[in-house]
């Protein structure tokens, strides 16, 4: 397995975060609906994926800065870096996930 730090120069911006909400908060504010959620590793935002309508975990990248995201779906570990455009998965950090 690679080693992120070697491909994203974000990891030190991790904070300790707990999920906004267990779908995407801003579909769920608005009414839309989504495929798959992702979490913001800086700040818990929860939103959807680009094949969702809203493309909130991206606009929430766009708004805030936020660079790093964990896949919040069932069995999945992956993270992804928006600055560095690179996915990897960290060893020993939670997995998190929607209900």
């Amino acid at each position: 397995m690679t080693d992120p730090e070697e491909f994203c120069h974000h990891l030190d911006q991790v904070q300790e975060v707990s999920p906004s909400a267990d779908g995407c908060e801003d579909c769920l504010r608005e009414g839309g609906q989504w495929v798959h959620l992702r979490m913001c590793m800086i700040c818990g935002h929860v939103g959807c994926c680009d094949n969702s309508p809203g493309h909130h975990a991206t606009g929430h990248f766009d708004a805030s800065g936020h660079p790093l995201i964990q896949s919040f779906e069932p069995g999945e570990e992956w993270w992804w870096c928006y600055v560095d455009e690179f996915a990897f998965e960290v060893e020993g950090v939670p997995n998190y996930q929607h209900t």
